[in-house]
This record gives structure tokens, C-alpha cells and sequence, in this order.
């Protein structure tokens, strides 16, 4: 520290309370652990008000076993027999301040978790998927690509994204998918942000599909996909269908690339390679997308009167058609049919033969 003239120290794990404070007394110089950092840097990228309440959630419940070690500089002023000192009554005060902030910030998070819940409920019948991944692996970009919004922010750093985002996404005939963005995962993520975070990331539980996304140009990417799993184990997502999306191909030479899609194949199938800055570069997702979306549909008959023109404009827009004709003056349907829609159509008279 000498040499380096240093007026702070990190450290790469989070410390407990009295190790913060033993180290702090012996050094004389502030110390800051890998949570306190991570909570600062969220800190800076919270922009809405759910991200910001979440993150000042974290950060006091972070602080509030650590109060004693930022009030020891008062511990001088503690009076006498029957006499409390001004840094014990403030101590006490601020414990009070923040539990009751911690109380209410909870509260309000509920709330917004439930305003969520009610906003999920009414996208039930559509296909969902959610993207999850390290930080910085490209998430937002590959939303913006697929969806073809602009307002996304989409930026080169850490925690870029708090708040969880849902765009629809076009596959052409074959149909849309709502694909929601979530906060980006990091190595020993404090646990207290896993417990904050948990209300955004209920947008993955709820999810069809989760898309893995893995940022194939980093060293270390076997390393950051262990530690995506490792969380979504943590929040008990580890049985939802994953699709593996390898993203950033367009930063890697041919050689490189053939060698991982080669040894990628034999490691985990089904994966897909994308690049969302490359024209045409996420056409392997869509296709994905669109098998995924034909797997949780089957191929039914749909049976209509040639006057129910309302309810063949909803087939068209909610189902991949096959095949079209008219008996007689029924119009016949022969098309790919998820079981919402199946439900719908048969309470409006239509008849409906999966299979």
C-alpha cells in the first residue's frame, strides 16, 4: 500500500464484519469487499425505480451488520456509570432508521412483484422465453436484434441491465415469442442482490425456455457458464428447458470458431452460435425459437363457419396455418394450435381435433 500510495483496498471476497473492521484498524485505510463493490457498482446502473429500491435493499442489508465498525470512531465519547454515549444512542438510532427502511422497501417490492405477477397472468397463453447469462454476454443486444427495438439500452460494461425487459419477437409465419432480458449473473454474486433480484427473476421462472447466453469470446466462458448454472440451481431453475446461445462469433477467427462449434456439439447439443451485429447473425436463434414454439403446439383440424371471419383472423394470428379449404360451408383448417388458443376457439363454437 506503501508503494502504491493506495488510499483503498479491495478485496476479491466478501468479508465478515469483524474481518472488515480488524483489517481496517490494522491498516488505517478504508477496505471494500467484492459485495460492497458489485452493490456500488448496481448502485450506479439503477435506473428505475423497482431497480433502485432493490439495490438500496441489498446495500442496507449489507450495512446493517456492519454499523459498529462505521461508528467506531464515536466509541471515545461513551460516558459513565448509568450514561450512555452519543455513538451508542446513535448506533441504536440508525439500526432502528434502517430496519424500518429495509420494512418498507420490502413492502413496496412486494408490491410491485405482485403488479408483475398479475402483468405474467395475462401473457400466459403466449410462448415466453427468457434471457439468462453472465453479465456482459450480450443479452440486451441480442433483444434488440431479435425483437428490433431501439429504445433497449445496450452498452459494453457490467450490470448494464437491472430491470427485466420483455419485447415481442417476430418469427415470421411460424408465429412470436415474448423474450424478457434479465440482470446478468456474475461469479459470488452477493447474496444479498440474489434475494433482492429474486422479483425480476421470477420473469425466468415463469418462462418457457430460458436461452443461455454465452459470450464465446471470453476465456473464460466455461468458467462464467458454470456460474449461470450454479445461480439458476440456487433459484430452483435448473429443471426448465435451457437452449445455450454462444453469442459474439463475429470476435472469434474461422479456425477458433470451427474447433468450439466441434467441440460444443459433443458437450452440449442443440447449442446455437450467434452474432447480433452480423446481418443475418441471429437467424440460428430464430430457427430455434420457432422449433421450440412448434414443439409446445400440435397440428390440429379446426372447423369453422365460412361467416366467422373474426375467428379465422385470430387462427392466422395465433397458430402456424398449414393448410386451408372449404367443405361445403364450413372452412377446414389444418394448423399448428397451442392449447390456449385450442380452448378459446372451442368456446367460440369452433370444432377442434388435435392429433
Amino acid at each position: 500500500m506503501a508503494e502504491k500510495e493506495a488510499t483503498l483496498v479491495i478485496f476479491d471476497d466478501e468479508l465478515t464484519p469483524s474481518q472488515g473492521k480488524n483489517i481496517e484498524d490494522s491498516i488505517d485505510t478504508r477496505v471494500v469487499d467484492r459485495a460492497e463493490l458489485i452493490l456500488d457498482i448496481f448502485a450506479t446502473r439503477a435506473r428505475s425505480s423497482e431497480a433502485k429500491m432493490q439495490v438500496e435493499l441489498a446495500q442496507l442489508e449489507y450495512t446493517l451488520p456492519r454499523l459498529t465498525r462505521m461508528w467506531t470512531h464515536l466509541e471515545k465519547f461513551r460516558g459513565g456509570i448509568g450514561v450512555r454515549g452519543p455513538g451508542e444512542t446513535q448506533l441504536e438510532t440508525d439500526r432502528r432508521l434502517i430496519n424500518h427502511r429495509i420494512k418498507l422497501l420490502k413492502e413496496r417490492l412486494g408490491d410491485v412483484q405482485r403488479q408483475r405477477e398479475i402483468q405474467r397472468q395475462s401473457r400466459r397463453s403466449e410462448f415466453r422465453a427468457s434471457l439468462v447469462g453472465y453479465t456482459n454476454a450480450g443479452k440486451s443486444s441480442i433483444l434488440r436484434g431479435l425483437s428490433g427495438a431501439q429504445d433497449i439500452f445496450v452498452e459494453n460494461r457490467l450490470f448494464a441491465t437491472l430491470d427485466p425487459l420483455t419485447r415481442e419477437a417476430e418469427l415470421g409465419e411460424h408465429g412470436k415469442v415474448l423474450v424478457t432480458d434479465t440482470v446478468g449473473f456474475v461469479r459470488k454474486l452477493p447474496h444479498q442482490l440474489v434475494a433482492s433480484f429474486r422479483a425480476t427473476l421470477e420473469e425466468a421462472r415463469d418462462a418457457d425456455l430460458l436461452l443461455h447466453v454465452i459470450d464465446a469470446s471470453h476465456p473464460q466462458w466455461e468458467e462464467q457458464r458454470v456460474v449461470v448454472d450454479q445461480v439458476l440451481a440456487e433459484l430452483e431453475l435448473q429443471e426448465k428447458p435451457v437452449l445455450h446461445v454462444f453469442n459474439k462469433i463475429d470476435q472469434l477467427d474461422d479456425t477458433t470458431l470451427e474447433a468450439m462449434r466441434q467441440r460444443i456439439g459433443n458437450l452440449l447439443p442443440n447449442s446455437v452460435f450467434v452474432s447480433s451485429v452480423e446481418e443475418g447473425g441471429l437467424e440460428p436463434l430464430r430457427r430455434a425459437l420457432v422449433v421450440a414454439l412448434r414443439a409446445r403446439s400440435s397440428v390440429a383440424e379446426v372447423r369453422l363457419g365460412a361467416g366467422e371471419g373474426k375467428l379465422l383472423a385470430e387462427i392466422h394470428r395465433g397458430a402456424e396455418v398449414i393448410d386451408q379449404r372449404m367443405d361445403g360451408d364450413e372452412i377446414v383448417l389444418k394448423a399448428r394450435v397451442d392449447e390456449a388458443l385450442a380452448g378459446r376457439l372451442r368456446r367460440a363454437g369452433a370444432r377442434v381435433t388435435v392429433g
